[in-house]
Parts: structure tokens; sequence; C-alpha cells
């Protein structure tokens, strides 16, 4: 059985990242949907829209996407390509731990809501704190140039993704049902 670089299992990229067994092949590259639109991730994409309850009514942890990547410069949910197979809320826990560093006990999960293209789908999940967390505390890795805790009736004056900023009137009555879970 041959298996592609760097997934051998117990080679030294597994053993640094901490795991065991076989990994799963990336499915890291572009998609097109039905729509003939490109996406980020063969087997699709999801991310978590972390929120909680501010000063000035829900609030948002939105990351800055770094310039070199898709969209970079824009502010969207911490998120990322799917793996083959894997459930669209393990994958956004996979990729909030990869971008921010925040683990599957710092949040409580939530509602899932699909965005489907054909062919092509970003599930976003909502998640709430299960501690304090924030902003300044969070590690962040090479695909973000920030994270901040946005008011939602704040979106407005930053740059959205472009998926984020399609979406906001599917997400946002699922803010305004759960903001105080």
């Amino acid at each position: 059985m041959t298996f592609p670089p760097n997934t051998l299992p117990g080679s030294p990229w597994q053993r640094a990242a901490g795991l065991t067994g076989d990994v799963l092949t990336s499915t890291d590259g572009w998609a097109v949907c039905a729509q003939g639109h490109r996406h980020w991730g063969r087997a699709g994409a999801a991310g978590l829209l972390i929120h909680r309850d501010g000063a000035e009514g829900p609030e948002l942890l939105l990351q800055h996407r770094a310039r070199w990547s898709h969209h970079g410069g824009t502010w969207g949910t911490p998120g990322g390509a799917l793996h083959d197979g894997e459930a669209p809320d393990v994958g956004a826990l996979r990729e909030v731990c990869e971008e921010l560093g925040l683990t599957a006990g710092d949040l409580v999960l939530g509602v899932h809501s699909v965005d489907d293209h054909g062919g092509w789908a970003y599930t976003t999940v909502l998640a709430r704190p299960a501690r304090p967390i924030e902003a300044a505390d969070l590690r962040l890795d090479g695909e973000s140039d920030g994270v901040a805790w946005v008011p939602v009736a704040r979106l407005g004056e930053v740059e959205l993704h472009p998926g984020l900023a399609a979406s906001l009137g599917r997400l946002r009555p699922l803010l305004d049902g759960h903001a105080h879970e």
C-alpha cells in the first residue's frame, strides 16, 4: 500500500501533530459548483459562527482573513475544507482549533445551516463560548491577520467575506432564536 507524502502512519508530520493511525487524504483544492462558482474544499467546507451576548446585542467572533488567502482581507467565520467523509461539525471544530487554538471544550455547538450550491456546500455551525473567550487571547495561525468580536449591529462597518455576507439573511434568525441559550 502506498501513502501520499506526509500521511504515512507514524511520519514526523503526524507525530508532530499528535496524530496516530491513518491520516485522511487531503481534500484541499478547488471545486466548481453547479452554479459555476469556484470554492475551496473538494468535499465542501464548514465553519463556526461563534456568537455571544454583548453590550450592543449579539456579537460574532470573526477572523480577518490573511491577504494571501481566498477573499483575503475580508472578515469571516473560522473554517475551511472538509476532509472526505468528515462531518461538518467535526471539520469546523478542527478548523477553529487550527486557526484560533480553540477546542471542543471551549464551545457549545448549536444548529447547522447549509448553503448548498449543488455539488458543493458550506455548513455554518453556530456555537457559543463555554467559557469567557477574549479575541486577544487566541492563538492565530498564518491564515488570519486578526480576530475580533464584532457586534451584529456593526457588521456593515467591516468588509465581510462574500459567503458570510450572502448568508446573513439565513443566519440572522438563527442567531436571534438562540441568543440567550
